[in-house]
């Protein structure tokens, strides 16, 4: 997968900007509410205040010097040439790496891939049983086969073309690295002119006597007159809820520093907050204040629910008040991750904004404690929650999946895979379920995440921020790329130095700016300009480490590694661990920490150890009797039915055990009846499909 920074502009320009229109839960633009005599009335007065507002800020603004300004001009056209110049120098390695990548591309994935599915397709024929399953297989076995053909032909005109690429590669490398040297100094001079402009601008912008008309007037100008006159217009409770939001400076400077509400709906943001106050008293203060605040303006317009395909009766948005309450119950019974405690309320509404329903997020918690807790211990924050992906979800192409309309939207993804979307947006339910906040991603041609770590944001299963933009999946999105939100979530780490990034935002804001199009190099008004420059001079004062991007190799990966069972934390195991119980009545028990080969142990939420099996694993059994007895197994699944092949002793015949799915949950499974001897007892698993984690073996005798 080879991807250009500017590669999908075109997709991403037809995209509608989060928070400059009216939209409805589904997205669309939708139609002005008609105002009843009542509205018209506070239209005239927000109106009224605004302008109001706005010609007293506006006369408080300070003015800079007209020679500064034009100096950072040139600096900004500048950049504006050699980013050109880089962009044309950059073109022609651009091709030898798209060759590169379609050599590979045939190889593996089509060729390879092909030859899997035909694999797969062979054996799906032989099992076939009637003439139907017969002929269907037929069909997708030819249909792979000729899949395979075309590989092999596109593979050898791919490999035509790059050689006759890489001829010039030397010349044009030299010429690259020429091209992006004056790019970096170019932004060197323009952060540099720019810096002259915000210290003239420092006494307004570090000051906060203003800050009580600045954020008043930039919640109505991001409202607007006639949207707050929508909302306010509904009943009493809405016109109250209204004119105490514009007076309370503290709660609409905290809105603002949380982002804003989404699609500038503050009169529903203002309920949602309300609402939640009223429904939990805890959420007055502290992280739940914040959390309160986060989730108001991330739902202040709805965002639709992912519901299972059969739940047609399920709700269609997802209740704000109700999320919230999801997140504070789960936090005060300790289930998510140790960081949460600490999260701003920006960060909040980064996670609190995900469509899955709040039992799946609850689901996704119990399902990782019960199956894969490693990913949980997991020291490497990079990889903490998201290594599930890597493990267990597989690489599927569509005409592989069976979805299961019972099942919930992530069930799914976990039992049967799917391509890189599919694997993006599990990657981003799993760490939410678990407090963090994510950033929807999307590259050419692909979807990652962006994650919050305790060292930085980083994008798993993709390339780095230079790549990146907004995903349009993302309910949270605005047209922006990853590297202007990794700009911001790293400025926003010296929340005092922010303010100032703040107050310029407000202001280009009140005084009716252009935003910066981080698409357009050059865009945005005056002030909207210097408070993206404030941002760079911050993040260049801080010196923040650039986390390199995880997992790049594995965003479209033909298969997870869960055929093996490769634990992240390793465990010591102890001769206690090991140790069988045998109770009064006989029934015998046996730890997973007993088994030994393709088992790997791991710290259990049900206490003690647990083991994740994937391969061929045995246990010694020592009977105090001998005689028949019944086998079961504690075991949790998230894919298919699987089966073990049981051999006690060595004998001929062996046993099998169906190993249940179990959607993420603790499971017994049916019992089968196995011979012991009295003394030791050797029991060996065969293991023929699917990987499981296992808690112990039971064996009750049969009387």
């Amino acid at each position: 997968m080879m991807m250009t920074k500017w590669m999908g502009m075109a997709y991403l320009m037809g995209a509608a900007v989060m928070g400059a229109v009216n939209v409805s839960a589904a997205g669309k633009a939708a139609p002005e509410m008609a105002l009843t005599a009542d509205g018209e009335k506070l239209l005239a007065s927000y109106a009224d205040r605004l302008k109001a507002l706005q010609a007293e800020i506006g006369k408080a603004v300070p003015n800079v010097s007209e020679q500064n300004k034009t100096d950072f001009q040139k600096t900004r056209e500048a950049v504006k040439k050699a980013l050109a110049e880089a962009d044309a120098a950059q073109k022609p390695l651009n091709t030898i790496q798209t060759a590169k990548a379609l050599v590979e591309h045939a190889k593996g994935k089509w060729i390879g891939g092909a030859e899997k599915e035909i694999a797969q397709a062979e054996a799906a024929l032989k099992k076939a049983a009637t003439d139907s399953e017969r002929e269907a297989a037929q069909k997708v076995l030819a249909s792979c086969q000729a899949n395979k053909e075309a590989g092999v032909k596109a593979l050898k005109e791919r490999q035509e073309a790059l050689d006759k690429a890489k001829a010039d590669e030397p010349k044009l490398k030299q010429d690259n690295q020429a091209a992006q040297a004056a790019l970096a100094q170019a932004r060197t001079n323009e952060l540099t002119a720019a810096k002259v402009l915000l210290t003239q601008a420092e006494p307004f912008l570090s000051g906060d006597k203003l800050d009580a008309k600045l954020v008043q007037c930039a919640v109505l100008a991001a409202a607007t007159p006639r949207g707050l006159a929508e909302f306010a217009q509904q009943g009493k409770e809405q016109e109250a809820l209204a004119g105490k939001l514009l007076a309370d400076t503290g709660l609409m400077k905290q809105m603002l520093e949380a982002g804003g509400a989404r699609g500038g709906k503050y009169g529903q943001a203002m309920k949602i907050y309300t609402d939640i106050q009223k429904a939990s008293p805890r959420a007055a203060k502290g992280l739940l204040h914040r959390l309160a605040l986060g989730t108001a303006v991330a739902h202040a317009v709805p965002i639709a629910q992912q519901n299972a395909v059969a739940a047609t009766n399920a709700p269609t948005v997802v209740d704000p008040v109700k999320r919230y309450l999801h997140y504070e119950k789960a936090y005060l019974d300790g289930e998510l991750d140790p960081a949460f405690k600490d999260m701003t309320a920006w960060e909040c509404r980064l996670i609190v904004n995900s469509y899955a329903p709040d039992h799946q997020l609850a689901w996704g918690r119990e399902m990782l404690r019960n199956y894969r807790p490693d990913h949980i211990f997991n020291p490497d924050y990079g990889w903490r929650y998201s290594g599930l992906v890597r493990t267990d979800v597989a690489y599927r192409s569509s005409q592989l999946l069976r979805d299961n309309d019972a099942l919930e939207y992530f069930q799914n993804i976990i039992k049967e895979g799917g391509v890189c979307g599919r694997r993006g947006f599990c990657g981003r339910f799993i760490v939410k379920c678990f407090g963090l906040p994510t950033w929807g991603v999307a590259q050419h041609k692909h979807c990652a995440l962006g994650r919050w770590t305790p060292t930085g944001w980083v994008v798993n299963f993709g390339a780095g921020w230079e790549w990146s933009w907004s995903d349009a999946d993302d309910p949270s999105a605005i047209r922006r790329t990853g590297s202007d939100f990794i700009l911001e979530a790293q400025a926003r780490n010296q929340p005092q130095e922010y303010l100032k990034v703040l107050r310029a935002e407000w202001v280009g804001d009140i005084l009716g700016e252009q935003r910066v199009d981080s698409f357009k190099e050059g865009s945005g008004g005056w002030w909207k300009t210097m408070a993206l420059f404030e941002k760079k001079a911050i993040v260049a004062a801080a010196k923040p480490t650039q986390l390199a991007a995880l997992g790049q190799e594995l965003g479209e990966a033909n298969e997870s590694a869960a055929t093996k069972a490769v634990a992240v934390e390793k465990v010591i195991v102890t001769e206690a661990d090991k140790k069988a119980v045998v109770a009064p009545n006989g029934v015998i028990t046996v730890p997973a920490a007993a088994c030994t080969g393709n088992v790997q142990p791991m710290k259990s939420f049900l206490g003690g150890l647990q083991a994740f099996c994937g391969g061929e694993f045995s246990c010694t059994v020592e009977a105090p009797k001998p005689g028949a007895y019944r086998l079961t197994a504690r075991v949790v699944t998230v894919h298919d039915e699987g089966k073990l092949q049981l051999t006690a002793n060595n004998a001929k015949d062996t046993i099998t055990m169906v190993i249940p799915y179990t959607i993420g949950l603790w499971q017994k499974t049916e019992p089968v009846d196995v011979t012991l001897v009295q003394g030791k007892n050797a029991l060996r698993f065969s293991k023929t499909t699917n990987s499981f984690s296992l808690k112990e073996f039971t064996l009750t005798p049969v009387k």
